[in-house]
Order: structure tokens, then sequence, then C-alpha cells
């Protein structure tokens, strides 16, 4: 006897999308009577579907809903948390559910076709270039990446792996020996600075493979984020004019930098901000009224035919500085288009904030419409816009995207993978799944370190590069990337590398590794060596007569490097009354720990008082709002505040000393870390 209860398993999915049909049809009924009768209310009942469709377009077929995915695998170890130490903030909860891409992949299953042949041509190539001392010898780990197969890799390079050679090594091996023509392949560094570099270094190691590659071919294949786009987008957008480059001397228009290295905005930005702000104001009654809620003034005077806005300075929570409303919202603008959302579709009501956030947000949203009008114009586009245009026509499959304009991107390395920002995901991931769709074969080897993931406070976050395989899946029975390693540190001698990792115990959530020390630890040599109760001001003399004695320690050392002494900061303050006492002649250089990152010195000196970031409520709702993060901006911070001082610390090769007048953060771990010792 058939089960009553029985239902076939061929209707199941009929039955399944009826079902989810009808409880969408009752949910725009019910929100377009609520939005007839409470019209500020109702979008908090907007369709969760239709939010997900707006920041992932093609996220959300049809006729299903995204399916939750398995975790990691555990070979992989992504994403532990650790517990945070005592004092500390916990981990808040996203108060947003998390977004989620779709699982359609778009990698392989096919993988490069890499041959014994091939392997063995540039293995015998690379020992020849050993010999001649155009490269160091690579190790084993290093070989993995230089010659992996898979068409998606993820390579996990802690500080002084010897990524940046290796990465050279694997452009040689993709071009010279699997064929793949330089047209089609793109390396993307992080800044213009570290793409000169890269470029030197591979028409070097090029040149001895006897392969043709001149400064101009180099130029085409060794971009930025920035600079990709804007290759793109002289294509696509019509040879744009960039708002960023206003008063800027010499700018190209190609050549773009990564907007973390820009200064000040200059005058002929500033005056543009305060137009759409004046615009604003004059003609937007509910942003007059958001304004002077805002700077506490009296409520406006509605019978002025032309009213001045006023330019009272406005210090929004978690924000160093006060400055002009306008520059606030174009600050602000400029993390939020970063976290992937777009400010024309942001519905301020669902912000999740005190009414100082909410009334920031809505007159920041109603400000950049008329800051956006008035770019248009004028012929100009910021980069964010651009990468936004870009990702829209991308995964509409416009046919103003040629496949001229795509190629360049068929096979993709990028570098400081750890420091993009979910807008840049979006980007990519619309630009592989446009050439996927079109049948191209295309690959990407992402490298990073999620302990060296240091600019959040621009958008970035490592769980983009911990989460990467649902942003970036696989086809066929495998969706997950391939995961390497590089944990030999070739700079750091073990206990500076002990120390380093200390501070990162208080990392909640971060990938698990240990990095190994390839250079021996000589007599005098040490990890960091706090020096608490230290003031800068009243102390500097002492600071400067111990910097000329490191100098003399490093000068007596055989084989030291090349760099003696690296002064570090989180702050330029500092720096300048360090820089004002110091002998010229000495080998030293001070840098801010952000700018220092990459390079190196025999002895590190850090001044640092590590001073707990202020809290953000606004950027704790847009983190929310944004569905890309696990956790709050606030944890993000203070999570970023250890992964700066381990950046710091790690830029040492036999010493570190640390200087600070209170023992907190992360000095406070590296105390606690001596008592256990």
């Amino acid at each position: 006897m058939k089960n009553p209860y029985h239902i076939n398993h061929l209707l199941t999915p009929w039955l399944l999308i009826s079902m989810f049909s009808a409880v969408k049809r009752y949910k725009l009924l019910v929100s377009g009577a609520l939005a007839r009768c409470f019209p500020r209310t109702s979008a908090y009942l907007q369709s969760e579907e239709e939010l997900l469709v707006r920041r992932w377009p093609n996220a959300v077929s049809k006729q299903t809903l995204p399916r939750t995915s398995k975790k990691s695998a555990a070979a992989a170890k992504i994403g532990r948390a650790t517990k945070s130490p005592a004092g500390t903030a916990t981990p808040a909860k996203p108060r947003a559910k998390a977004r989620k891409p779709a699982s359609e992949g778009i990698y392989g299953p096919a993988k490069l076709t890499v041959d014994e042949q091939q392997i063995q041509a540039m293995r015998l190539r690379v020992g020849r270039a050993v010999e001649a001392g155009v490269i160091c010898a690579p190790s084993d780990e290093q070989w993995a990446m230089i010659l992996e197969d898979s068409p998606v890799t993820r390579i996990f390079a802690g500080a002084g792996s010897g990524k940046s050679t290796t990465l050279v090594l694997r452009v040689v091996f993709m071009l010279c020996h699997l064929g793949i023509a330089p047209e089609r392949l793109t390396v993307i560094s992080f800044t213009n600075a570290s793409c000169t570099q890269l470029r030197e270094q591979l028409i070097r190691v090029l040149g001895f493979w006897n392969f043709d590659f001149d400064p101009a071919s180099a130029r085409q294949c060794v971009r930025t984020f920035h600079s990709a786009m804007a290759a793109m987008a002289r294509d696509v957008l019509g040879k744009p004019v960039w708002f960023e480059q206003l008063d800027e001397k010499g700018a190209s228009p190609l050549d773009l930098d990564n907007p973390l290295t820009a200064s000040r905005m200059r005058p002929a930005q500033q005056r543009l901000l305060k137009q759409a702000y004046q615009t604003c104001y004059a003609e937007e009654d509910r942003f007059r009224t958001l304004v002077h809620e805002l700077l506490r003034l009296p409520s406006p005077d509605d019978k002025k035919r032309a009213p001045k806005a006023p330019l009272d300075v406005f210090k929004l929570a978690g924000e160093f500085t006060p400055a002009p409303l306008f520059e606030a919202f174009y600050a602000q603008a400029g993390f939020i288009e970063s976290i992937g959302i777009r400010i024309d579709q942001m519905q301020p009501a669902r912000l999740q904030g005190s009414s100082v956030e909410r009334a920031f947000s809505e007159a920041l949203v109603l400000f950049w419409r008329h800051f956006q009008a008035l770019l248009a114009s004028q012929g100009l586009t910021t980069f964010n816009g651009a990468f936004q245009a870009l990702t829209q026509r991308l995964a509409a499959a416009d046919r103003s995207v040629s496949s001229a304009a795509l190629t360049p991107f068929s096979h993709l390395l990028i570098d400081e993978f750890q420091d993009i920002s979910p807008q840049i995901v979006q980007w990519l991931q619309a630009l592989h799944r446009a050439l996927s769709s079109q049948g191209e074969a295309v690959s990407l080897m992402a490298i990073g370190d999620d302990w060296q993931s240091i600019y959040g406070w621009r958008g970035s976050s490592p769980e983009l590069f911990m989460d990467f395989d649902k942003y970036f899946p696989g086809r066929g029975a495998s969706k997950k990337s391939r995961v390497l390693m590089l944990e030999t540190n070739y700079r750091s001698i073990e206990p500076v590398i002990r120390d380093g990792e200390a501070v990162l115990s208080g990392v909640t959530f971060k990938q698990t590794k240990v990095s190994q020390a390839a250079k021996a630890t000589q007599q005098g040599d040490h990890g960091v060596k706090l020096v608490t109760r230290f003031d800068v001001k009243s102390r500097l003399p002492e600071l400067i007569r111990e910097i000329q004695a490191q100098c003399e320690h490093v000068s007596a050392r055989p084989n030291a490097d090349r760099n003696a002494v690296l002064v570090l900061s989180r702050r330029n303050e500092p720096l300048r009354a360090i820089e004002a006492q110091l002998d010229r002649k000495l080998p030293v250089k001070t840098y801010t720990i952000h700018r220092a990152k990459g390079l190196q010195a025999e002895v590190a000196i850090i001044v640092d008082d590590c001073l707990p970031a202020e809290r953000h409520p606004l950027r704790n709702a847009l983190y929310a709002y944004s569905g890309f993060f696990r956790n709050s901006y606030d944890q993000a911070m203070a999570d970023e505040s250890l992964r700066l001082a381990y950046v710091a610390i790690t830029r040492g090769v036999s010493r570190v000393y640390w200087y600070t007048q209170k023992v907190q953060g992360a000095t406070r771990l590296l105390a606690d870390h001596r008592k256990a010792q």
C-alpha cells in the first residue's frame, strides 16, 4: 500500500517554486499596503532577495534561492576564531544576514595544461639563472606556486616569504613555458611603486629567457587595480576624466595609482563638493532640515529665496578630526561604495544605529545625488563610479564591453589580495564571469596574507580572502580553490617572528599558520624589547642616542641588511620630531607603519602607544547593512591594530625595539607573552 503522505519527487521542485512564489506575492501585497499607510517604515519590509540582487548581480537565479554552502575543508584550516584577550571587545555578530553570491562556478573544471616536459624545461632554465646570479634558488613551497596547474589558486604568503620573486617566476613559467600570450595575462599589484619594481624584475628575468618583453609590454602587463580598471573604462565608458585627478599636475588618465596613497583633496575637488552641497541645500527642504540637525543649528528659514549652506565643521563619531559636512559626506561615501553598497539604492531607514547615523546617511544620499549630477554635467567620473558602471555592464552582458577589453584579464595574478574591498571583488567576479560565459578559459591566482591586512578603514577586509571560495567558486566536483602556503620567513630571526605572532593571538578570525625562520639567530640578536613609560617629547634625546647606537651596531655586523634602521609609527607627528633631531648622514629611514609595508631593516624601532580606536557607530551599521562581514567594524579595527603591530615587528631582521607610554593593545599581548616565556 502506498504511503498516503507520499509526494512524487518529480513534483517537489514545482511545489517548492509555487510555494516560494506565493510567499513572495504575499510579501509584496503586505509591503505595498504598508508603503501606502506607513511610508517611512515600509523600507524595512523590502524583499531580501531584491537587496541581494542589487548588491550581487546574477546572484540569485529566477527560480531558486541560494543554498547554504558547507564549511571549508578542514585541511585548509580557514577562519579559526581565537579567544579575545581580556579587555578587548568580543566580535559582534552581523546584524544583517550575510549575502552569499551564486554557487555557479567560474573556474575549471579543466586544469591548466602543464606537462612534465614544461616543468623540466622551467627547472633547467631556473637552475641556469641561479648560477648566473639572476635569481635565488626557489624552495619547494615556492616551486609549488610557480608550477601550479589549478585554474583558481590561493597563496597564503607570510611576511618575508619571497613572494615577489616567486610571483615573477610564475609569470615567466606562464609566458615562456605554458605559451600564454602576454596580451591575455595581467598582474595586479597594490601601488604604482610596487608595480614599477615588479616590471623591472620581469624585464630582467624574462631577458635571461630571451623573451621579448620591453617596458611598454611590462606596463601593459603589470598594473594597479585602478589602472587596470582605467584601461577597460577607456574602451567601455569613453575615456573618462577623473574627479580624483583634478588639479594633479602630470596625471595620467591610465596609470592610476591606488587612492590609498593620495594626500588631502585639492582645491578643485573641494570646490565641486562645496558647489554640490550648496545646490542641495538650496533645492532640498529635507536636506536643509537634516543639515541643521547634524550641526545643531536652529531650524532653517525656508522663506529665503537662496539660502546659504552653513559651513560649520562636523565631527562624526569614530573619525579623528572634524570637517565641513561636504567633506564628511565624501569621505564616508568612499567607504560606503568600497564595501559594495550603491548609494543611489541605499535605504538609510534600514541602518541600525542612532538618529544621528540615520540623519547623516539620509543627508549623504541626498547630497550624493546632486554631486553625481554635477560630475555628469562637467564630464567627470570617480574611480568608484567607474568600478560600479563596469561591474553593472559586465553582469548584464552589455555589448559595449568588447572581447578586446576583456581579453587582457583572462589570466589574473593578484598580489596583496588581503587588502581588496567588496567593490573590487564584485568587479573581478563580473569580469571573469563575463569571460567564462564567452567560453574563454580563465585563471586566477590570489596571493596575500590575512595577517598583514591593514586597510580596513578604507573598506578592505581579510574576510574576503578567507572566504575566497564563496566569491570565486570553481566548477566540477570540487568548487574549492587550491590553497598553498609560503611559510618560510627569509627576513627575520625566530625571536622576531614569534613576537610578531604573539600580538596576533588577539585577532578573532585568521588563517592558522606558523612561519619558519630561515635566518639563524646570532649573539646579541633579540625579538621585541619593550621600553615602557616612554614620553617622546620629554625623552627624545635618549631615543636619538639609541638610534645612533643601533646604526653603529649594524655597521659592525657581518652580512647586515642594506637598510640599517627603520623608525616606525602609526602617526606622522613623532616621526617628524625624530627626523628633526637626527643626523641626516645616519642610515636611518622613518615611515608610518602603513608605508613601511614590504620594507625591512636590520633593526626596527617602533614608537607607538597603541591607542584604542574610537567606536564608529555609522560604520558598524554600514558593515551590517552590506552583508559582507561577520565582524562589526569596531571589532575589525581592533583586529587591524594588532595586524598593524605584526607588520611593524616583522620589518625588523635581527632586532626590534618598541617605545610606548602605556602597556596596552599589542604591547599588552607582548608583555603577557614575555611572562609566559
